[in-house]
C-alpha cells in the first residue's frame, strides 16, 4: 500500500517569479519534495480557459510562453516534460461519470500557470503532464464540483496541481517593489481571510469569497482564484498545510496549499 496522491494549489505569481521570487521558488522546491513522485500530474491553470472543460491530448506539450514585457531569459526557459494523453482521456471519463460534458485539444502546450511552477517542483521534467482548462464565468462552486469529479486520480497516483493567485489585482502592485516591500493591506487581509476559512473548511464562506473583507477587489476577474475551488474539490475534506512565501510586487500573495489525506491507496 501507499500513501494517497496530495493536492497543491500554488500562486504562481507574475510569470518571473521563476527568475525573481526565491522565496516562492523555494516554497516549490519544498513541496515538490513532500509529495510522492507523481505517476501523471494534472494541471488547472488560471491561463486557460474555455467554455466547456478541455484537456489537452499533447503528447508532447509545447511551453507556451504566454506573456511579454519580461527579460528575454524568461522566454528561452523551456520545460520539456512528456504529456500525458492517457490521463486525459481519464479525465474526459470521470467527468463524464459526473454528467460533465468535457472535451479534449489535440495540441495545447502547457502555459506559464503549469510549467513556471514545475521548473521548481519537477526539474527535471520527467513527470507526464496534461492541463484542463477552467470553465469560463462559470463560478466557484462548478469547479469544487470538477474538482470533486476528478478526486478519484489520486488513488491513481495523479498529482491534481491548482495554479492560480490569492490575490490578483493590479492596482495593488508596485512593480519596482523587492521582496522585502511590505505588501499591500488589502492583499494581505484577504490572504489571511482566505488561510482562515481554509483551515476551518468553511465551504460556505470560501464560496461567498467576494462578500469577504477585500474580496472581490483581490479579484476584478475570478479567473485566478477558481483552480483553489479545483483543488478544494479534489482535496475530499482535507485540511490543508499553508505555505506563505513572501509577497511579490507589493500586492500578489504567493501562498500555497497542500492538502494531504494519509490515506493509503494500493501500491
Amino acid at each position: 500500500m501507499s500513501e494517497r496522491m496530495p493536492v497543491v494549489f500554488v500562486s504562481h505569481g507574475a510569470p518571473d517569479a521563476v527568475l525573481n521570487a526565491a522565496d516562492t521558488v523555494d516554497c516549490w522546491r519544498e513541496l515538490g519534495r513532500q509529495i510522492p513522485l507523481p505517476s501523471a500530474i494534472l494541471v488547472i491553470s488560471a491561463h486557460w480557459e474555455a467554455n466547456r472543460p478541455t484537456v489537452s491530448l499533447a503528447s508532447a506539450p509545447e511551453t507556451l510562453h504566454d506573456f511579454s514585457g519580461f527579460a528575454p531569459a524568461l522566454h528561452r526557459i523551456r520545460y520539456p516534460a512528456p504529456g500525458a494523453p492517457a490521463l486525459a482521456k481519464r479525465v474526459v471519463a470521470l467527468l463524464s461519470d459526473a454528467g460533465v460534458t468535457a472535451e479534449s485539444h489535440p495540441s495545447r502546450g502547457l502555459d506559464h500557470g503549469a510549467w513556471v511552477p514545475l521548473t521548481a517542483m519537477y526539474p527535471e521534467a520527467q513527470v507526464p503532464v496534461t492541463q484542463l482548462a477552467l470553465v469560463r464565468n462559470a463560478g466557484a462552486a462548478a469547479h469544487v464540483a470538477l474538482g470533486q469529479a476528478l478526486a478519484p486520480l489520486r488513488d491513481e497516483g495523479v498529482l491534481i496541481l491548482g495554479s492560480g493567485a490569492i490575490t490578483h489585482n493590479f492596482d495593488w502592485l508596485d512593480w519596482h517593489a523587492d521582496g522585502e516591500a511590505v505588501p499591500s493591506q488589502k492583499a494581505r487581509q484577504f490572504s489571511d481571510w482566505v488561510g482562515a476559512h481554509l483551515a476551518a473548511q468553511d465551504g460556505p464562506a470560501m464560496l461567498a469569497y467576494r462578500s469577504a473583507p477585500h474580496g472581490a477587489e483581490a479579484h476584478p476577474s475570478e479567473e485566478h482564484f477558481m483552480p483553489l475551488y479545483v483543488a478544494l474539490g479534489a482535496a475530499d475534506g482535507d485540511k490543508p498545510q499553508r505555505y506563505q512565501p513572501r509577497f511579490t510586487y507589493g500586492g500578489l500573495s504567493m501562498d500555497a496549499y497542500l492538502w494531504r489525506s494519509g490515506q493509503l491507496r494500493p501500491a
